[in-house]
């Protein structure tokens, strides 16, 4: 079972998601408050259940209704994943990755993992 760390981050706190091996699978964006972070990662349990996959890395790719994850290349050309919640707000990301069935694990992990995950705070 995964789990939701909530650290420090710069300009407030955030979490990342880890699987049961400890690996990060998806983070948040930096929020002011611990109480947003929270809602976060509720967002994350609720959406990622329910979330098609857009990989727009295909030429005349199908437009998804959010919530979903999309497929992406970055600069670098590796795949990358992000987690859309229903408003179309980025809720997690995902790390790169050099082949495309690797950024589908990930969010199969994502899916798998953020249900009944715990929520503990990073000790420093």
């Amino acid at each position: 079972m995964g789990k939701f760390v909530i650290k420090e981050a710069k300009n407030g706190v955030k979490f990342d998601l880890k699987a049961t091996n400890g690996e990060v699978i998806a983070s948040s964006e930096v929020y002011t408050t611990i109480t947003a972070c929270k809602k976060g990662i509720a967002s994350v349990v609720k959406n990622s259940a329910v979330a098609g996959i857009e990989d727009q890395t295909v030429e005349g790719f199908e437009t998804l209704k959010n919530p979903k994850f999309e497929i992406y290349a970055d600069k670098k050309g590796e795949f990358r994943f992000r987690l859309k919640a229903t408003n179309g707000q980025i809720i997690a990301t995902g790390e790169g990755y050099k082949e495309k069935k690797s950024c589908k694990n990930g969010i199969e992990s994502v899916k798998k993992n953020a249900a009944g995950a715990a929520i503990e705070k990073e000790e420093k």
